[in-house]
């Protein structure tokens, strides 16, 4: 199959109307929001062309999405936990994981995060009245687990209710969190009696490398929550829905998900969520294997062109976390490489601590556009 990432040129790309491509002057070249440059896999057309002329735009409904993803687990991951009897549709990730911490946490309790971490994680949590608590990274950009032990130690000493917000393939560094990790983090949850919430987003692009652990299907997760969907996967996020997951612990919470949240998802959305995890399969490896030659377009380009950015390619997302700190662009590098360079890139201090110095670079578009990106974040700092 034809790898997805180089069928449109940038005149077709200049066309959308999406934040991607209406966000900076035509001169920039975006590789900030994660919106992938590609077009849509064709079972995915084909489901939603089919329900404009059925007139099928009415409230979702039903129990495919889940199945689907059930049939995926299995076959993608090998596991066979995923009952769909312990699901529930919600609008989309990030909102999903709003009701599961409202179903496992109230007002002013803390919720763990590990920075540097997608920025939403900040603002949502926030917004939503809890309290961040910070378990950074290791300077592997992997979990700290002593980091994360002393951060549910403080969290639940006040004797309140604790949630650890876990992003799962980790954004924006691309780490995947092995079993082990994941079962260590489950041990350190009960027996702190912290719950976590499992944002699982990004779980259909792992490489060839590396394997994706779905956080209910280690030992000790039972009582965890996951949001999983698959926009980011076929680049579906305007088309609202996903799935949230409880393990077999966590059923009475989510079972107290107030029924209103269900029609906020898209119908269409969901018909293009579900036709993409049982049809498009075939696109999604054509597209991950895209994404590996661009990995290792942009880690040779760099080296090249700006061999002063220390990266670590990620093994799951499309992004990658470039650490820019002996350049000497200061805190938000972004800003020159946007200035200089009419670059878009996004800024790591919105990731929180560990972000100074540091962009992220969505590489999930031609190699044509990267290697023009990099060619002039160089000659912005030549």
């Amino acid at each position: 199959m034809t790898n997805p990432l180089r069928v449109l040129t940038l005149d077709d790309l200049r066309r959308r109307t999406s934040m991607k491509w209406r966000t900076y002057p035509e001169d920039v070249l975006p590789l900030w929001v994660a919106e992938m440059d590609v077009p849509l896999a064709e079972p995915v057309v084909r489901a939603v062309a089919e329900a404009m002329e059925r007139g099928d735009t009415g409230y979702a409904a039903g129990t495919d999405y889940a199945e689907a993803l059930a049939a995926f687990a299995g076959k993608r991951w090998g596991w066979d936990g995923l009952a769909v009897d312990r699901t529930a549709i919600v609008p989309d990730v990030m909102l999903g994981v709003v009701e599961m911490l409202r179903l496992v946490t109230g007002p002013g309790d803390p919720v763990i995060v590990n920075p540097p971490v997608y920025p939403p994680f900040f603002a949502f949590v926030t917004h939503l009245d809890r309290r961040i608590v910070e378990a950074p990274l290791g300077p592997d950009l992997r979990l700290d687990l002593a980091a994360v032990e002393d951060a549910f130690r403080r969290a639940v000493g006040g004797g309140g209710r604790a949630a650890y917000l876990l992003c799962s393939p980790h954004n924006p560094t691309g780490t995947v969190h092995t079993a082990g990790e994941l079962a260590a983090v489950a041990r350190l949850a009960e027996r702190y009696g912290v719950r976590v919430v499992a944002d699982e987003i990004h779980a259909p692009l792992v490489t060839g490398g590396a394997r994706f652990v779905p956080y209910l299907s280690v030992p000790g997760a039972e009582r965890g929550l996951s949001l999983m969907s698959a926009s980011k996967g076929w680049n579906l996020a305007g088309l609202k829905a996903a799935l949230a997951v409880a393990g077999p612990g966590a059923a009475a919470d989510l079972a107290r998900l107030p029924e209103e949240v269900g029609d906020g998802p898209s119908h269409v959305g969901v018909l293009a969520h579900t036709a993409a995890l049982r049809d498009g399969t075939a696109w999604l490896d054509a597209l991950l294997a895209g994404l590996d030659e661009n990995r290792r377009l942009l880690t040779r380009l760099l080296a090249e062109r700006l061999p002063g950015i220390v990266h670590r390619a990620g093994e799951a997302t499309y992004l990658a976390w470039l650490d820019c700190r002996a350049l000497g662009l200061g805190d938000d590098p972004a800003e020159v490489f946007l200035r200089r360079g009419r670059v878009a890139l996004s800024p790591g201090p919105d990731f929180g601590t560990g972000g100074a110095g540091h962009v992220r670079l969505n590489l999930a578009t031609t190699p044509e556009v990267l290697a023009e990106a990099v060619r002039r974040m160089a000659a912005a700092v030549s």
